[in-house]
């Protein structure tokens, strides 16, 4: 990694470390330490956005017509990194990150007006609408119907897994529109308004014990032929026109600040020889692997996201990216685990820190979370880390994409 910068990256990373000093506030920091998983608090991502939006940041990878920056590929990975070392919320991905890219590359000029401007004010919050319980990594199999109805289709199934469902006034969905051809075939693409009539939502309960995921059900819902993104039957070239950007993006800064964390905890943490953790050769070892394979995510992520830049299509590498992203997540997270030792605890609910909601706490000046905090946040991490390879195209699925590809097996 050339860490080289122009005079000119240089000032930019001063002005981004300047508006996060000024911006930044203990709470929002502390939230953003406290986060448990990529989805954060969802009050404290809504007011971080509103502060970029008023900077003109929130968005910064849109086309600068849609309220875009315009930035370098430099500029853009300065401004990821120095976010993410300042301990800043991150912004839910499905709107901004995710639905809004294919908006712009699929969506007619009035769907454009309507939706892109919303999305980045926050009045419009996506979820998305894509895995059904007989169809989570198999996506092409899913079944929810959409029935032709005139100037509607009317939708009928359900799915699951929906993060945010219940903060989200819109939901983007993979539907079922025709069962001729392929199962790939027959798919569209619709943004549905989740105010409409039919639509119910349930909480499903995490294995660490928050309530972030749901599963939503359309009984006889109906949505405007309107709300198409692409083309009827062919919204499969739309979600892989999505998943690219899901997949895409920079976890390097943010895999490296925990490994640091991970080193903090472990020098507070006493090994098995009754001397600090962190001096104990075989966690030592393993940590320093960690850090090192960071290190080389990192570069890959640079070379990824130039090839982006330039227009290129990552191709196999959005796999194998987010096959070394989340499984060295999880290896952090049980490192993390370790570190924390016994003292380690899990609290619950979700966006509510251990003693009381997050605005309730008086953070430390430098506005990291103390070491309590960071103990109970790790057990929350490592159960939440547990499905980093499967969501957005599980693991084994991208080393059979890998394999067949790249190595014509």
């Amino acid at each position: 990694m050339d860490y080289d910068w122009s005079a000119a990256d240089l000032a930019f990373r001063d002005e981004v470390r300047a508006f996060l000093d000024e911006k930044l506030t203990p709470q929002l920091r502390r939230a953003g330490r406290l986060a448990t998983s990529v989805y954060p608090d969802h009050e404290a991502s809504m007011r971080w956005q509103h502060l970029l939006h008023e900077r003109g940041w929130a968005a910064p990878a849109w086309p600068v017509e849609h309220g875009g920056c315009g930035w370098t590929l430099t500029q853009h990975y300065i401004f990821h990194r120095e976010s993410t070392l300042a301990g800043a919320p991150s912004l839910s991905p499905m709107g901004i990150r995710m639905v809004a890219p294919a908006i712009v590359a699929f969506g007619t000029p009035e769907q454009k007006a309507f939706y892109l401007p919303r999305i980045l004010t926050g009045e419009i919050f996506f979820c998305q609408g894509y895995s059904e319980p007989e169809a989570g990594s198999d996506l092409a199999a899913l079944s929810m119907a959409a029935v032709d109805d005139g100037a509607d289709f009317v939708c009928t199934g359900s799915k699951i897994w929906t993060t945010h469902a219940t903060e989200a006034n819109w939901i983007f969905c993979l539907v079922r529109t025709s069962r001729a051809g392929k199962k790939q075939q027959g798919i569209t693409f619709l943004l549905i308004d989740m105010t409409t009539p039919g639509i119910e939502i349930r909480p499903l309960v995490m294995t660490s014990g928050e309530q972030v995921q749901n599963q939503v059900f359309f009984d006889n819902v109906r949505v405007p032929k309107a709300n198409v993104l692409g083309r009827i039957d062919d919204g499969w070239t739309v979600a892989k026109y999505l998943l690219v950007h899901e997949r895409g993006g920079a976890a390097a800064p943010m895999l490296q600040v925990m490994a640091q964390d991970v080193a903090t905890a472990a020098a507070g943490q006493t090994g098995p020889d009754g001397n600090p953790l962190i001096d104990d050769a075989a966690f030592a070892a393993k940590l320093a692997e960690a850090r090192i394979r960071t290190e080389v995510l990192e570069i890959l992520e640079y070379r990824a996201l130039s090839a982006m830049a330039q227009g290129k299509n990552p191709g196999l590498a959005s796999s194998m990216l987010k096959i070394l992203a989340t499984e060295l997540s999880q290896r952090l997270t049980e490192l993390a685990l370790e570190a924390a030792g016994s003292r380690g605890r899990v609290y619950q609910p979700h966006a509510t820190a251990p003693g009381g909601p997050i605005a309730e706490f008086t953070p430390p000046a430098d506005g990291y979370r103390s070491g309590a905090d960071w103990q109970a946040v790790a057990p929350l991490r490592y159960f939440n880390d547990r499905a980093g390879s499967i969501y957005a195209g599980s693991n084994e699925i991208q080393r059979n994409i890998l394999a067949k590809a790249a190595l014509g097996l």
